[in-house]
């Protein structure tokens, strides 16, 4: 579909969220501080509308991550994670890699989807864009396709429409299967979370809150 046709396409994925292009993202680390500890797991899930206006999960990037030069490990993190940073059968990438590689997805749908700029979706999501930021800056990848500060949090989202905030409960809640023993793991967050974000955006369409006529 050209851009032209998409201006005045309510089910355009470009209209739905005024420009911005989300992408589901989930972290795991070595501690809270994103300056100071280690990004150990990343995964991105970038989404879709399909003809009618329903969103919907599209691609799938998921990497395991190595702590950069320097990075606290907090022993309690790893022992909530499980994350054994030493394991070599982690397969475990730089940041530089893991981050280059996301933004490539990013930035190839953004270009498909006639989006000027990409927004992180995430369960409390200052965490997980923190750490996404600082990360790209010590890894010099200058190309950041995600807003600097503005996020989609699913906790707040889920908080308002299911009387949840909990990502399992909130899951759950929604009629959305939720595994505990694979929490906690970047990639089956990141699903969760992206089934969740598109679980509400489309309970707002059933609603008749979407879609809206578009004004100059």
């Amino acid at each position: 579909m050209s851009e032209k046709s998409d201006k005045n396409n309510l089910n355009a994925l470009v209209n739905r969220f005024r420009g911005y292009y989300p992408v589901v993202i989930d972290v795991e680390t070595g501690g809270f501080n994103a300056k100071t500890d280690a990004l150990l797991e990343i995964a991105a899930i970038t989404l879709k509308m399909d003809h009618d206006g329903w969103l919907k999960t599209d691609e799938t990037l998921h990497f395991h991550v190595n702590p950069f030069e320097g990075a606290i490990l907090e022993p309690a993190a790893l022992a909530f994670t499980g994350i054994d940073p030493n394991n070599p059968l982690r397969g475990a990438v730089s940041e530089y890699d893991a981050l280059h590689a996301i933004f490539k997805m990013v930035r190839k749908g953004m270009k498909n989807a006639n989006c000027h700029r990409a927004i992180i979706v995430a369960h409390n999501a200052t965490f997980d864009h923190s750490f996404v930021i600082n990360a790209a800056e010590r890894a010099g990848l200058k190309r950041n396709p995600f807003h600097p500060f503005a996020t989609f949090d699913t906790a707040a989202l889920s908080g308002l429409v299911f009387g949840q905030t909990i990502l399992a409960k909130a899951c759950l809640t929604a009629g959305i299967p939720f595994d505990a023993k694979q929490a906690h793991g970047a990639l089956y967050d990141t699903d969760r979370t992206a089934l969740l974000f598109c679980e509400i955006v489309n309970k707002w369409k059933k609603l008749g809150g979407w879609p809206l006529a578009i004004t100059e």
